[in-house]
């Protein structure tokens, strides 16, 4: 599953890596690809990953999540 993560109060590259590096560590994400430009982070799962979880670690990295879609 494909799912796609807006993120508020990415501001550089650090950020990117910070919510890179969250999203690595929540159990079951691969593929993880964070845009500064667009202020997302996509990645694949190979598991249910509930949103809360996703809320969660993006939060505990110090940003916001206006919304999380599934495809």
């Amino acid at each position: 599953m494909k799912v796609t993560v807006h993120v508020e109060g990415m501001g550089c590259e650090k950020c990117v890596a910070h919510v890179t590096e969250a999203l690595d560590n929540l159990k079951g994400t691969e593929d993880i690809s964070v845009s500064l430009e667009a202020g997302t982070a996509v990645f694949t799962t190979s598991r249910d990953v509930a949103d809360a979880d996703i809320k969660d670690v993006i939060e505990e990295a110090g940003y916001s999540v206006k919304s999380i879609e599934r495809a």
